[in-house]
């Protein structure tokens, strides 16, 4: 398959969430057939419901600049499926992508054919297999890789990684995972082995409880990165204030660091790094002081909390995300602002709303092109009662969304948000748009 091929091939197997298979025996054995890649390097698994992106961005950049030959895998994409594959901090090229996908593809036909696998593998699994082939034809000696959905039954947990890193746990795909804080935490802290060494970000109490459990039945003493931390804004700038932030940790102290990615809600996902950092280098791996800075200052995680031009894009899609970044709003944005909402089924858009909405001067609700996509319609019933309703735009397409937006703003700020999926496409016609 050449690239167009293999993109067509993966998309073939349906919606990545919608199609999925929740469990690990077809992943493991097709990692078997292909040569257990993932056992050529370390690996980090980031688990959570919200941050995990953001740790998994925060360790790419520390990693890259520390010079160690490092392997991302991250979902989902936002433009073109090769994001999810980085190396060196370089998306994968397409050439790559195609002969690896070539492979996992014949690799798990032909076990299906000898009845070795019990159905071919979904779209997650096999772009899963895909980046840990990569990561050992790359000979990296590190892989990061982002959990897809929850963690016991994700197929990254087959990797059978070293370190386990747990961010914030929130109610979110509860259809998949369950409807309490104790269950949904239950599933991501499986991806603690008997093995792992652990660093868990700030939780609910409930969710603390029981990752402290897992880790007391496997008898692991687990490090929680609670950040001892003093922020000075130095400037007014009202998109990026540039702010410093000191961290303090069990090996030493981090002064005046300032972020890459914006939001407060980022130093709780940069704690988190700095204790996989330091069991990184308990792992051998040299990673300076000086690193560690600069990779946290020059981190970038598209799509998240991002400014182009007019456009803020923000893919907060459930309510915890929602609420960082209603606080992000409310502090640094202060003109009229023009909203662009779409989501999944599935999400609970009233809370989403009842956080977002009433923010917005105009607000456009719409549909991505995607299978698990809500209308418009369908959205408009979360619209608050008091919201004047000559204020808000109902549209089929993403397309109409921004031609609405573009002549509603009056050159203000237009925020896209409510999912990736409407993130990555509005992106995508943006980047048609300058002929790229």
């Amino acid at each position: 398959m050449n690239f167009e091929e293999s993109q067509r091939y993966l998309v073939s197997l349906g919606n990545e969430v919608s199609a999925m298979k929740l469990g690990l025996t077809n992943i493991r054995t097709l990692l078997t057939a292909l040569n257990d890649p993932q056992n050529n390097y370390l690996k980090v698994q980031a688990a959570g419901t919200n941050g995990k992106g953001s740790v998994c961005a925060f360790l790419d950049s520390i990693c890259n600049t520390a010079g160690i030959s490092v392997g991302t895998f991250t979902s989902p994409h936002l433009v073109s499926i090769t994001e999810r594959i980085r190396i060196k901090g370089v998306d994968i090229s397409g050439d790559d992508f195609a002969r690896h996908a070539t492979l996992v593809r014949v690799t798990a036909e032909n076990l299906l054919a000898k009845g070795v696998l019990a159905y071919l593998p979904t779209f997650f699994e096999q772009i899963t297999a895909i980046a840990l082939v990569a990561f050992a034809d790359a000979k990296v000696e590190l892989a990061i890789l982002e959990t897809g959905l929850g963690g016991r039954l994700d197929a990254t947990t087959a990797a059978n990684a070293e370190i386990a890193a747990i961010t914030r746990i929130d109610l979110d795909h509860q259809e998949y995972l369950g409807d309490t804080i104790e269950e949904i935490a239950t599933e991501k802290a499986a991806i603690i082995r008997a093995e792992s060494k652990v660093i868990v970000g700030g939780q609910q109490r409930l969710a603390e409880q029981v990752i402290r459990g897992r880790c007391r039945e496997l008898g692991i003493e687990p490090t929680f990165a609670t950040p001892n931390v003093v922020t000075k804004k130095y400037d007014d700038e009202p998109i990026y204030p540039i702010r410093s932030t000191s961290f303090k940790t069990e090996q030493g102290n981090y002064p005046d660091i300032v972020l890459g990615l914006h939001g407060k809600h980022q130093k709780e996902n940069a704690a988190v790094a700095f204790g996989v950092v330091e069991m990184l280098r308990e792992s051998k791996l040299k990673i300076l002081d000086e690193d560690v800075w600069i990779g946290l200052e020059t981190a970038s995680h598209p799509g998240r909390l991002e400014s182009d031009g007019i456009f803020l894009f923000d893919g907060a899609h459930n309510a915890a995300g929602a609420k960082a970044l209603g606080d992000y709003l409310d502090e640094f944005v202060k003109e009229p602002i023009v909203i662009i909402f779409g989501a999944m089924k599935g999400k609970n858009v009233s809370e989403m709303a009842d956080i977002l909405f009433r923010r917005a001067e105009t607000l456009i609700l719409t549909r991505p092109t995607n299978s698990r996509a809500m209308s418009a319609d369908e959205l408009a019933q979360f619209v608050p009662d008091d919201f004047e309703q000559q204020n808000v735009i109902l549209t089929d397409t993403v397309r109409q969304a921004l031609t609405h937006a573009r002549q509603l703003s009056n050159g203000n700020r237009i925020l896209v948000t409510g999912s990736l999926y409407l993130v990555g496409e509005f992106k995508k016609i943006l980047k048609e748009e300058c002929g790229i």
